[in-house]
This record gives structure tokens, sequence and C-alpha cells, in this order.
């Protein structure tokens, strides 16, 4: 009998895990025909036709997962055919976007939002390893003012030994207590120096760097960077993954200097090129920081840093603008020199928003 209640309970179990997965009866819509129920417009085919909304609704938790997944990436498949042609046909990505191409790709700006999130986040817990502290905690409490007195005095004594064995004449051993002076009175200044940062902080403080160039934000900016380094590069850090958008137009008007006489290409063709070859730039970055970290010799990371961008401009310039050889590499080099001037642009548009 009890083998008989277990068997009917792990059914019911099953029935109930069941239901949870699969939904109740009548959670999915017929795919062809019926009314919307989003909008109750009748449907002719899978979707609706008045507001997109797909016949075939889940009421399950494997549908509640599809949904957080596609929430949290919001790319479905576009992304595995959008960043192959990023990487190896950016011009062909680009000139079919312009073009109307759309709906097989991830949208420009989705794109260049989620590499530069990924960017910063990797270049900031990736970029440098934590350094291990080898700072040794006293067991008991220490009178660090006398400590240093008597580091002084040591170091006094030492330098008066060293100049007692440089003044005797040349022999081997003379020449080792010479080395092991000088080795012990190198260790005890540089431990003299830390404690001297700690006992008078206000004598060891960054100076305030004053300027006068008639640019009142950048002096002021200047000067705070000067008084408080660790500061001004965390507000540098954040400012610039806050307002990375602004790279693209500051970067419009140098791009359309390139076409000035090309008719067929507008102001919306350069936006979309500049916001595809930012957001390879910023998965370069991503991909070289993760290289060295897994350990690629710094010299291949160096390569690919250096030849990368110069090539994808290229071939996104030829393949975007149906430009020749000559017009692509002609350009590729004046975009190059674009990019030098944009990001000092930026730089210094950080550095006003650090001043404020």
């Amino acid at each position: 009998m009890s083998e008989a209640g277990d068997g009917i309970g792990s059914l019911a179990t099953g029935a109930l895990w069941a239901r949870a997965f699969e939904g109740p009866v009548g959670a999915h819509d017929a795919h062809e025909g019926g009314a919307c129920a989003n909008c109750g417009v009748e449907r002719v085919g899978a979707y609706c036709h008045a507001c997109g909304q797909p016949g075939h609704l889940h009421k399950n938790l494997m549908g509640l997962v599809h949904d957080i997944a596609h929430g949290v990436f919001h790319f479905d498949g576009k992304v595995w055919r959008t960043l192959p042609m990023l990487v190896w046909r950016p011009g062909a990505l680009t000139r079919r976007y312009v073009d109307g191409e759309r709906a097989k790709f991830v949208s420009p700006m989705a794109l260049f939002l989620f590499s530069v999130f990924l960017m910063f986040a990797v270049v900031s817990n990736l970029a440098r390893p934590h350094a291990e502290s080898t700072t040794v905690t006293p067991k008991g409490p220490v009178d660090t003012e006398l400590l240093y007195k008597q580091d002084q005095a040591k170091l006094a004594a030492l330098e008066t030994a060293r100049a007692k064995v440089a003044g005797t004449p040349a022999a081997a051993t003379l020449d080792k207590q010479k080395d092991e002076l000088k080795d012990e009175i190198k260790g005890l200044t540089i431990g003299l120096k830390a404690r001297d940062s700690v006992l008078h902080p206000a004598a060891n403080a960054p100076k305030m760097v004053h300027l006068d160039t008639g640019w009142r934000w950048l002096d002021k900016s200047v000067s705070h960077m000067s008084q408080n380094p660790e500061l001004t590069l965390y507000k540098l850090k954040s400012y610039a993954y806050k307002y990375s958008w602004a790279l693209i137009p500051i970067s419009l008007p140098f791009i359309w200097l390139l076409f000035a006489f090309k008719r067929d290409v507008g102001l919306y063709d350069h936006a979309i090129f500049s916001i595809y070859s930012l957001s390879f730039m910023s998965l370069g970055v991503v991909t070289l920081t993760l290289f060295g970290r897994l350990g690629i010799p710094g010299a291949i990371v160096s390569l690919l840093a250096i030849f990368g961008p110069p090539v994808h401009m290229y071939r996104q310039l030829k393949g975007t603008y149906r430009l020749g050889r000559f017009g692509a590499f002609f350009r590729t080099v004046a975009l190059l020199v674009i990019t030098s001037i944009t990001s000092s642009l930026f730089i210094a548009f950080l550095f006003y928003m650090g001043s404020e």
C-alpha cells in the first residue's frame, strides 16, 4: 500500500513539474489566425500585422528563462551574423545596414553600448593584476616616531662606517663589506622615506600645480589633478564611460570632410560607419586585454594593437563607400590623423567635465 502511495505521489509531483515547464492547457495560442492578445486585431499568420506581437505566447518557466536571456543580451541570433562581419567584412556590414538590410543584424547603437560596457568592465578588472600586499602588521603597539629616530641614528652610523671603509686600501673582504653596507643603507633609506610619509603627510603631500594659460577650465583641471591624482583618474574613467557616445558627434564633421564631394553619401552613412568602427575598437581592447591575461606574448599583442585598427579602417572604408585601393588607403591615413584629433578633443572634454 505504501509503495502504491509513493508511486501516486511521484506521479503527482511529476505532473506539477511538467505543468510548470509546459504551462497550463491552452497556454500556447494557435500559430495561424486568432485575435491578437495585445491589440485585439485579427491575426493573419504567426505575428500580428498591426503591433508585431507573436501569436505563440510562452506561459511556462522555460519561456521565462528565454525572456530573461533575451533581456540581458538582447541580441538573439543576430550577434552571430553581426560580429563575424564586423571583424572580417566591416565595409559590407555597414553598407548593407545603411541600404536597409537591418533585421539580420544587431543595431549599431546597441552593439556600441554593449561593447563599451564590456570594455570598461574587462579593463577595470583584468588590465592590471592586483599587487599582493607585503605590509607586515606589528603584533603590539609600536612607537613610530621612536623607530624613525632609531633608523636615522642607524643610518648615520652606517654612513660613517662606509666612509671609513672607503678610506682603507682595497681588498676583497673590504669590497664585500662595502657592498653589504651599500645594500643596508639603501634598504634603510627606503624605509625612512616610507616612515617619513606617514609621520609627516603634509610635507610629503603632492604639490598643487598652478597654470595660467588663459583657459580657466584647463588651469582648474590641472590644479585638481595635481592635488588629488587618484580621484581625478577615477572621475575621468567614470566620465569616459558615461560620455563615450560623445565620440560619435565629435568624429562626424571630420569624416564628412573626407567625403565632402561624394554626393551619394550623407551624415547618416558616416554615423553608422563611426558607430560600427568604435564598436570594433572597443571589442578589440577587450580581446587584447584577455590575450594579455591569458599569457599570449606581448609582442603579438602589440602587433595586433598597432596594425589591427588601420587594417580594419581600410577594409571598412573600402567596402562602405565603394572606394578603390588608392582612395581607401589615402582616407585610412587621414582617418588615423582624425582619430588622434578626436581622441584629444574627447580627453579635453573629459577634463572639462572633471573640473566642474
